[in-house]
C-alpha cells in the first residue's frame, strides 16, 4: 500500500494526489507506516507537493512531514535532504495553518540540528512572525526561536535580529502560552553577557517581574528563570533587589518547580561579593 501511495504522488489527478497524501498522513501516525514511508523514500516525491496548487495536498504533504519528524530518525531523515532551508522559505509565504504546521516540523528538526535553519535564515522568519494576528503561531515562533537559540550563534542572532524587543511586548501578550514560550526565549537568549544586557537595556525585568505571579506555572516558571539569568548582570541585580521579596513567596509554590527555580533566583539575586 505504502509504495502504490508513493507512486499516486505524481498522478495528474487533484483528488488522487491529496488523498494519496491524507493515507499516507494516517499511516505516517503509527510505527509501522513511519518506518515503512522511510524505507521507501517517500520523502522525495512527497516534498514535490510544496508546491501543489491544491491546498488540501500542500496542507496534508507538510502534516505528514510533521508527523515524520516527530522522531528523531525522521527529523534527521528531512535535515539530511536538506529540506529545511526551503520549509522556512515556506513559512513566510504559505496560508497560516499550513505556517503552524511547518513551524512544527522545525521545531522538531532543530532537536537533530540548528546549523541548517540558522543557515536558512529561520531566525529572521521567526522573528517577523512574533507579530503574527494569530495567538498560535506567535507562540510556536517563540519556541522555535528558543530552540534555535541553544547554541551561541543561535543567541547571537536572536540579538542581532532584535528578537528581545519583540519578545518583550509578548510578556503582556493575553494568551498564556503565548507568555510562557516568550519568556522561555528570553530566558534562553539572556544566557550570555550580550543576551542578559541586551534584555535589560530592552526595559525586560519589570514585565518579567510582573509575571512572577502569573495564574500559568509554566509562565511564573519561565519568568524565574529569565530573571535568574538577568540578576547575573549587576545592572540586573540591582533592580531585581527590589522585587526580591516577590520571588520570595514563591519558594512555597504549590508547584514544585516553580518554588525550586524561585529558591535558586532568590539566592542568586541574593548574592554578595
Amino acid at each position: 500500500i505504502s509504495d502504490s501511495l508513493k507512486n499516486l504522488l505524481h498522478d495528474a489527478d487533484d483528488t488522487a494526489r491529496h488523498k494519496a497524501v491524507e493515507c499516507l498522513c494516517v499511516m505516517s501516525g503509527h510505527i509501522i507506516g513511519r518506518d515503512s514511508f522511510l524505507k521507501l523514500e517517500t520523502i522525495f516525491p512527497l516534498a514535490k507537493l510544496f508546491d501543489d496548487k491544491s491546498d488540501v495536498a500542500r496542507k496534508n504533504t507538510h502534516l505528514c512531514l510533521m508527523l515524520i519528524s516527530q522522531t528523531p530518525i525522521g527529523a534527521e531523515t528531512i535535515v539530511e535532504a536538506q529540506f529545511v532551508d526551503t520549509l522556512v522559505k515556506k513559512l513566510q509565504k504559505e496560508l497560516d495553518e499550513i505556517k503552524e504546521i511547518i513551524l512544527d516540523t522545525l521545531h522538531y528538526c532543530m532537536g537533530i540540528d540548528t546549523q541548517s535553519a540558522l543557515e536558512a535564515g529561520a531566525m529572521e522568519a521567526f522573528t517577523t512572525l512574533l507579530k503574527h494576528h494569530l495567538a498560535v503561531i506567535r507562540a510556536k515562533a517563540a519556541r522555535d526561536i528558543m530552540d534555535l537559540s541553544v547554541p551561541l550563534a543561535g543567541k547571537d542572532r536572536a540579538v542581532a535580529c532584535g528578537a528581545l524587543q519583540l519578545l518583550k511586548n509578548m510578556l503582556t501578550d493575553s494568551s498564556s502560552e503565548v507568555r510562557a514560550k516568550a519568556t522561555a526565549a528570553i530566558m534562553m537568549i539572556a544566557i550570555t553577557t550580550k543576551g542578559k544586557y541586551t534584555a535589560i537595556h530592552s526595559l525586560s525585568i519589570l514585565p518579567l517581574v510582573d509575571l512572577v505571579d502569573d495564574l500559568n506555572s509554566e509562565v511564573r516558571l519561565n519568568a524565574i528563570k529569565a530573571l535568574t539569568c538577568l540578576s547575573e548582570a549587576p545592572e540586573g541585580r540591582h533592580v531585581l533587589l527590589q522585587h526580591v521579596d516577590k520571588i520570595r513567596r514563591h519558594e512555597t509554590d504549590h508547584v514544585g518547580m516553580v518554588a525550586q527555580a524561585a529558591r535558586k533566583a532568590v539566592k542568586v539575586i541574593s548574592w554578595l561579593p
